[in-house]
């Protein structure tokens, strides 16, 4: 058979009932998207625990390109869901979920993690600065130029890595994710929030006390303006508290999944 007819039989073939989140249950769908300077993987262990408990997993390459952009993108990505969703973002991730989740009637919960809750107006730049504690400035290694002139891809300094992003993480693991880490655009962490779905949908936050990235204190401050219904604070946890303290996340996130 031709390869071109084998691609077409191969994607005829290929229904929802084989993507995550199309699995049978009674339960949510968790989608995960992550942050800046993070990947997939970077769920890893959030998903073992919540797969045991039976609930169907989603997590979502984020392109770290734009807030609108990439909230368009994870629409795309679930557009197709058809069950109850709980919609998951870490870091800028949270600013991308508050963006996806609006107008989708079937989002039934939000939970941020060391995440973004930014209002209509607010950018990643704007809340990091609001109150003071965010190291992140000084941790930037060298910016890579875009071909298109829209900007620069940055990246965390892999020698400073560890420390700012990753401190409760040991030390080899952290070195693994400084090398492997994706970039994010100047721009999507400039660009103001063109949504807030936080004011609609239920949210519930978990932080560590110790996060370099996003200072606790505006962690704090986005999830009482967002009336969180219930935020978990991790004493000693960095900016990956997803990484350093799956458990306690993926709790929050079946109690967000299983609340009224």
């Amino acid at each position: 058979m031709h390869k071109i007819a084998k691609l077409a039989l191969a994607l005829a073939l290929y229904t929802t009932s084989a993507i995550p989140g199309f699995t049978q249950s009674n339960k949510p769908t968790i989608v995960l998207v992550h942050g800046a300077f993070a990947d997939s993987s970077s769920w890893n262990e959030v998903i073992s625990h919540l797969e045991k408990h039976g609930y169907p997993v989603l997590a979502v390459a984020n392109p770290l390109r734009g807030v609108k952009r990439d909230g368009d993108y994870v629409r795309r990505a679930v557009k197709d869901i058809k069950a109850p969703i709980v919609l998951v973002g870490h870091s800028y991730g949270g600013s991308v979920i508050s963006d996806a989740a609006a107008g989708m009637e079937n989002v039934q919960a939000l939970v941020f993690v060391a995440a973004f809750a930014p209002e209509i107006g607010e950018s990643a730049v704007d809340l990091s600065g609001k109150f003071p504690g965010s190291t992140l400035a000084s941790a930037l290694g060298e910016a890579v130029a875009l071909a298109n002139g829209e900007g620069k891809d940055l990246y965390i300094d892999q020698r400073k890595f560890p420390a700012q992003f990753a401190a409760d993480v040991p030390l080899a693991e952290a070195k693994l994710m400084a090398a492997t880490q994706r970039p994010i655009t100047d721009a999507a962490l400039a660009e103001p929030a063109p949504k807030a779905a936080w004011k609609e949908i239920p949210s519930w936050f978990i932080h560590g006390d110790a996060d370099r990235n996003i200072p606790p204190h505006t962690l704090q401050w986005m999830a009482d303006r967002a009336n969180s219904r219930k935020t978990v604070v991790v004493k000693g946890g960095s900016h990956v508290v997803m990484i350093s303290h799956p458990g306690e996340v993926a709790k929050l996130i079946e109690q967000a999944a299983s609340a009224k």
